[in-house]
């Protein structure tokens, strides 16, 4: 058998080809959008929940992952990455700790829990620390917009102080765990709960203000918040900084070794990526088909990864708006620059997407 090419991910870690996520035009965008700009939605999250138990979780954690969960102690919530020992990226996910157990939210579509529990598997001793799937245990609801934070205060939910923290508190009767982003997130809360109290914290959310809704709001918030998602932006060549994770507060470049820090330091202190993700402003819907390529000056410079509606001007029935979405283009297609990507005319612009004015009706 021959040996794998260098940076080839391991097995059991690969990424599936990439695709482009797209979601769909339709009347469920307008009151996201004005939930995002002017209130808050509320919608269960398609994750999967790993909890590391024992007491080398929190240190074996801190090997692989590329943010820091030591220096800010324990409660802390912090989003980030496991690599490949070249710096590929494997998965991304959101890590909570608790005493000497952590938490490790990561994506369900592209195959995220298999490759985080592969990894895992190869990387964590068991005399250390234990590697459990909690998500049959959980649904995980994420609460997004301007006032997320209030509404859920309304609500009587208690919200951990600061960003970057998570706690723990009683809702509806059941231990709820409860964990606040920082700032540029595409989602400002997470609860965490058992099943069968979930619809009730959901409710309890929407009479205190927060509009309901499916998983393809989460997704449209974190199209208009710039960030990756596995299987449409990252691929398994991917590195931590051409999908922005230095950017959005994904990396710490002051912790101790990490698998894959290498080429992460390297690339931070002496070189530049060669392509990354941007923002695309489409002239009209981009055409059907997987991959869609990007091209300037007759040249290709890229792919699309996520196309979206996004709605725009007063009432929320309106049919006005503009198609937009994310790509991974070459670094000499800055903000401004004009393109054809999905057999359209679009224009590059500069993560996060501004969301639109929304007039009275």
């Amino acid at each position: 058998m021959s040996a794998p090419p260098p940076g080839a991910q391991p097995p059991g870690l690969q990424p599936p080809p990439p695709t482009v996520l797209r979601l769909p035009a339709g009347p469920w965008a307008a009151p996201v959008v004005q939930a995002l700009r002017a209130g808050a939605l509320v919608a269960p999250a398609e994750v999967a929940v790993l909890e590391l138990a024992g007491a080398g979780a929190v240190t074996c954690m801190q090997g692989l992952l590329t943010n820091d969960i030591e220096k800010p102690g324990d409660g802390a919530f912090v989003y980030g990455a496991l690599l490949t020992p070249k710096g590929m990226m494997v998965v991304d996910g959101w890590v909570a700790r608790m005493g000497t157990t952590v938490r490790f939210t990561v994506p369900a579509p592209g195959g995220g829990p298999e490759r985080a529990l592969a990894l895992l598997a190869r990387s964590v001793p068991p005399r250390l620390a234990r590697t459990t799937d909690r998500t049959a245990e959980q649904v995980v609801l994420r609460l997004a917009g301007a006032h997320a934070t209030a509404i859920a205060e309304a609500a009587r939910i208690a919200v951990p102080a600061t960003a970057g923290r998570v706690s723990v508190a009683t809702v509806e009767g059941a231990p709820c765990e409860i964990a606040r982003a920082g700032d540029g997130a595409p989602f400002t809360l997470q609860i965490s709960v058992a099943p069968a109290v979930a619809a009730r914290v959901a409710a309890r959310l929407t009479q205190a203000g927060a509009v309901a809704a499916l998983a393809p709001a989460l997704e449209l918030a974190r199209v208009l918040a710039g960030w990756p998602a596995l299987a449409s932006e990252v691929d398994d060549r991917t590195l931590p900084q051409e999908v922005r994770l230095d950017t959005i507060g994904g990396v710490s470049y002051t912790k101790g070794c990490y698998t894959g820090q290498e080429t992460v330091s390297r690339l931070h202190f002496r070189g530049h990526t060669n392509r990354g993700l941007v923002g695309l402003e489409f002239e009209g819907e981009p055409g059907p088909g997987d991959p869609l390529p990007v091209f300037w000056e007759d040249r290709e410079i890229g792919r699309v990864t996520t196309v979206a509606w996004l709605p725009d001007g007063g009432a929320l029935t309106a049919p006005s708006g503009r198609w937009i979405g994310l790509g991974m283009v070459r670094g000499e297609a800055g903000a401004g620059t004009l393109v054809h990507a999905g057999g359209v005319g679009a224009r590059v612009v500069a993560l996060p997407f501004a969301l639109p004015r929304w007039d009275p009706a």
